[in-house]
């Protein structure tokens, strides 16, 4: 189960949707559902964030400001990435990964003559099947202070747990109310 919402600071304060990411695959889906939803509450150039709730295991964060580039900030990234909507977050920017379109000549280099790619096992150790698969750290990820200019700071965020972080970054940002009517 999880709960996404979307809080759009205006002129009047905050205005808060929730919102279903059935549709979004992508970072940039979601970005453009914020900035449309932004476009809606009269605020195209002003700050939204969306909220991604895991039950209770993860949350998330990702600000935009006008046409800027979204900031991500991830709870739990292990938990996260077990799960469809925490897959969108966890970009390869974010991972420190180099993007998909890196050049393919690198990775044939890193080709060797038995097939396998450099540092992949052969399967004759009698290693996991799964030893290939990308591990997620756990623990929080992304931009931590992209909260800080609107009253939680870095500190704060690290320490709050997916059961009761939406409340209390609503309550720092002065949205309890207006959260609360969505959820």
């Amino acid at each position: 189960m999880y709960f996404a919402a979307l809080l759009a600071r205006t002129e009047d304060g905050w205005e808060a949707s929730d919102t279903e990411l059935d549709d979004v695959e992508t970072l940039s889906d979601l970005s453009d559902l914020a900035r449309e939803a932004a476009a809606e509450a009269g605020a195209e150039d002003d700050t939204v964030l969306v909220y991604i709730e895991q039950e209770d295991a993860w949350f998330g964060v990702v600000r935009i400001d006008g046409e800027e580039d979204p900031r991500i900030y991830v709870s739990d990234a292990a938990a996260a990435a077990r799960s469809s909507y925490g897959e969108i977050l966890l970009t390869d920017e974010l991972l420190g990964k180099a993007p998909n379109g890196s050049d393919a000549v690198d990775d044939l280099d890193a080709l060797d003559l038995d097939g396998t790619e450099d540092g992949e096992p052969d399967g004759e150790d009698g290693s996991d099947d799964d030893a290939g698969a990308e591990v997620v750290p756990p623990g929080p990820l992304g931009d931590s202070e992209v909260l800080a200019d609107l009253g939680v700071a870095e500190k704060d965020l690290l320490t709050l747990d997916g059961s009761e972080a939406l409340s209390e970054i609503a309550d720092a940002l002065g949205a309890s109310e207006v959260l609360e009517a969505v959820r």
